[in-house]
């Protein structure tokens, strides 16, 4: 509260209550300290989600299983963050999370995750979902080099799926929006590469 003093005999308020600005600096420093957890723990996610698909890539499973358990609780952790204004790295980690999720679950059980079950915002599933596709025409292009020809085949069904459901979306002109324009591109160049093979023949 103000405080009054004594100056000349006459008594004085202040007209500046300093305690607040006391306050107003423990609570900018919690944020800052608070920032700097966000963007450390997403960048830990960021990184956990590459090894994770660079594992699958390789169907090293148990290794990427491994880095599941461990991503799940930074995953954990960052939801429970009162994510400052100016961060949104957060929202990167996520979209990570969903396309290395996703590769694994698709390379393992040949399915895709629900939002629901990831536990994360429905633009940051479709985000993840976008690159998902990148993904799988790599995986389409090693499964064809090694003559796996029906994996391949699955992959193009399933891009030309989330691209049919991506269809039906009204996205604004926003990242979203220019980032779905990527499936479009991915399911083209799957296309490509079995017509290449319905022309060669699968020897």
């Amino acid at each position: 509260m103000p405080t009054n003093i004594y100056k000349h005999g006459w008594q004085i308020k202040t007209m500046l209550n300093k305690n607040e600005f006391d306050k107003i600096r423990e609570e900018m420093h919690r944020l800052d300290l608070q920032r700097e957890d966000v963007i450390q723990t997403s960048r830990d996610v960021i990184h956990i989600s590459k090894q994770i698909i660079y594992a699958a890539q390789r169907n090293e499973m148990e290794t990427a299983a491994s880095s599941i358990k461990a991503i799940k609780g930074k995953i954990k952790k960052l939801k429970k963050f009162r994510i400052p204004n100016d961060t949104n790295i957060n929202a990167v980690a996520f979209q990570e999370y969903v396309e290395a999720i996703s590769f694994y679950e698709f390379v393992k059980n040949k399915k895709i995750p629900t939002r629901q079950s990831l536990g994360v915002p429905a633009e940051d599933y479709l985000s993840g979902l976008c690159d998902l596709t990148g993904e799988l025409v790599r995986k389409a292009v090693y499964d064809v080099i090694h003559k796996k020809f029906d994996e391949a085949e699955r992959i193009k069904e399933l891009v030309h799926d989330i691209y049919g459901e991506f269809l039906k979306l009204h996205l604004r002109n926003g990242e979203l929006r220019k980032k779905s324009d990527s499936i479009k591109w991915n399911l083209k160049k799957l296309e490509e590469v079995m017509y290449d093979i319905s022309m060669k023949g699968r020897h």
